[in-house]
């Protein structure tokens, strides 16, 4: 347990939500994939004229996910791609394979690692950590075109 002398924690602010914003973001992929959304989260976030609030990302499949990790090394994208694959091979008997040898692995992925994330809105920004980024994560190894719904939610005064 952390002694609470070692803790610090800002001033508590409170905004009144005034605005909700939304918009359908189309991602073509190439097949089995990390995309990195976060540039166009941002530009949303910009667009709707976002102050403080949340931005919530939710994508409308259930073969792809979403996840925030690190943008700063491609190799941690290699290793979580050999992970989630150790976790649900192709071709492991699967009783779901009427879309092919990926399809069910895929939905196994999906459900470990998410289909929405929520990122908080600070002063106009995403508040995200220095090496974080957000992707949609394709599971499918042929191309597809995945909508996720971004909304932010919060003030934009």
């Amino acid at each position: 347990m952390t002694p609470e002398k070692q803790l610090t924690r800002s001033v508590p602010s409170t905004v009144q939500a005034t605005a909700i914003g939304t918009a359908l973001l189309t991602v073509p992929t190439p097949g089995r994939t990390f995309v990195d959304l976060t540039a166009e989260a941002a530009k949303f976030i910009k667009d709707v004229h976002a102050r403080d609030g949340a931005l919530t990302l939710f994508v409308r499949h259930t073969s792809a996910s979403l996840t925030i990790q690190e943008n700063a090394d491609p190799s941690v994208l290699v290793d979580l791609t050999t992970a989630l694959s150790r976790l649900a091979p192709e071709n492991a008997g699967w009783t779901h394979d009427t879309e092919g040898p990926d399809d069910m692995p895929a939905h196994i992925k999906t459900m470990l690692t998410g289909t929405s994330c929520q990122v908080p809105v600070l002063n106009g920004k995403l508040a995200l950590g220095t090496w974080q980024a957000i992707y949609l994560v394709e599971h499918r190894s042929r191309p597809h075109r995945r909508e996720i719904v971004l909304q932010f939610i919060g003030s934009n005064q």
